[in-house]
């Protein structure tokens, strides 16, 4: 079956799905989905994600997706994609129903995804079905300890954190590539142990797997390339005395299906979005000094903060998912296994019809339940298929913006970023740059403008 079918003749309701139009269709390809493809959906694109930013595509996609709800009601839409059906969720319930039921009716290892990811990690858990996924996703949990109010390796990481923050806040301006970089090392350092901090090359191998994954399936494999991969990360869980997460790795039991190297990728890859989060988080605290006063002494506040970053320019712009049974709809509407489910977070998180502070910077929203009451603010996903890695994100970027907001910054490019104005819809993060000015605690410290 290709789309909906009816299971009896009830009368129709506001709530149930319909099927778009060819009109929608197009609008919702080029509006919607031909800029998220064209910035790179597994790793960005920084010339296009500058024009991104500039013409503000996400408010592009986000007004047809109100105005498909203002037409046709809350309930999700059926979009008939290039090769594809979709079906488009338009209500928060919708969204929680479908991220609570991950794992039953709904899998993470959706066709689009699994052809982007299997390009570095074929058995990563997030495309994984199965029994394998249940037994992976013990292992990631386990090595993560994700349950765990402090887990062992926390220490270690804010050691690293704060050895790379060093050389960041004197002297030059600090741009993205000076971030990032300092970022990579944090990374490698957490994952493989500090004896892989300089190893690029790691960083190399697995971002040249990314680009061939924006391709999807149109790009061959290079098994080569990805042999390498596993091979150096291999070697690091190998050591006589491993560091970081490898060390974890290395002591956990696993059985042959688990492939323990590939969940490592998993994690190297998938921090990999945190950096954009925190660099975007300290451009806004460079431009609201009152809630960077707040993140200096308070680290939860701090946390907020990164949190309220990526629901403002969420990393994924889509969580996707593909049904793995027939599911059922208001109206007596049934979807067929394999059809593709797609939560939009960028409309979720700047719904301004249910949030009222869907367009500005609020880190208050993570503090007063506001935001964990909204199942459509998703982040680090929810329910079943939640992050494990959402902890150890969190430390490592709140530890390292701690670091730097020892000092006041000053946003030195032509980035919008103050309370001023609604904040736009899309961020570039890869021409942000900053300056570190004199230390906050005179009283007389030259102050960030609002930009």
């Amino acid at each position: 079956m290709t789309g909906f079918r009816r299971t009896g003749g009830g009368a129709a309701v506001t709530s149930g799905p319909t099927r778009a139009s060819w009109l929608d269709a197009v609008r919702l390809s080029v509006l919607g989905l031909l800029p998220t493809l064209a910035q790179g959906v597994v790793i960005r694109r920084p010339l296009v994600v500058g024009l991104a930013a500039a013409l503000d595509t996400n408010a592009w996609g986000c007004r047809v997706l109100d105005d498909l709800r203002e037409r046709r009601g809350p309930g999700p839409v059926l979009v008939t994609f290039p090769g594809r059906k979709g079906l488009v969720l338009l209500s928060a319930d919708d969204a929680r129903r479908v991220l609570d039921e991950t794992g039953i009716s709904f899998t993470t290892a959706n066709r689009e995804k699994t052809a982007a990811l299997s390009h570095f990690e074929p058995d990563g858990v997030l495309i994984t079905q199965g029994a394998a996924r249940a037994e992976r996703r013990r292992f990631n949990e386990t090595v993560l300890e994700h349950h765990a109010a402090e887990p062992w390796f926390h220490e270690a990481c804010r050691a690293a954190v704060r050895e790379e923050a060093g050389p960041l806040t004197p002297g030059h301006e600090l741009t993205w590539k000076r971030f990032h970089a300092a970022y990579q090392r944090i990374v490698r350092r957490i994952v493989f142990g500090d004896a892989a901090r300089d190893d690029e090359r790691l960083t190399e191998l697995r971002d040249k797997l990314r680009g061939d994954g924006n391709w999807f399936m149109l790009h061959r494999k290079r098994h080569r390339l990805r042999a390498e991969l596993f091979a150096r990360a291999q070697r690091y869980i190998d050591l006589a005395e491993p560091g970081g997460l490898a060390r974890a790795v290395r002591a956990t039991a696993a059985t042959a299906d688990v492939k323990p190297v590939a969940q490592v990728q998993h994690w190297f890859f998938a921090f990999d979005a945190a950096p954009i989060a925190a660099y975007l988080t300290l451009g806004l605290l460079a431009c609201h000094p009152e809630q960077a006063a707040r993140a200096r002494a308070d680290d939860a506040y701090l946390r907020a903060c990164v949190l309220e970053s990526q629901r403002l320019w969420p990393t994924t712009v889509a969580i996707v998912r593909d049904t793995t049974a027939e599911t059922h709809w208001p109206g007596g509407w049934v979807l067929p296994a394999g059809t593709a489910v797609i939560i939009p977070c960028s409309y979720f998180h700047r719904d301004a019809r249910r949030l009222s502070y869907a367009d500005r910077f609020e880190p208050e929203v993570w503090l007063d339940g506001r935001a964990e009451a909204e199942w459509s603010i998703a982040p680090f996903s929810r329910g079943p298929a939640g992050c494990p890695g959402r902890d150890i994100v969190l430390l490592t970027s709140a530890t390292l913006l701690a670091e730097l907001l020892d000092r006041d910054w000053l946003v030195t490019s032509a980035h919008r970023l103050g309370p001023g104005r609604l904040l736009p819809r899309t961020a570039d993060h890869t021409s942000l740059r900053l300056r570190a000015v004199t230390p906050p605690s005179d009283g007389f410290s030259e102050r960030p403008g609002f930009n």
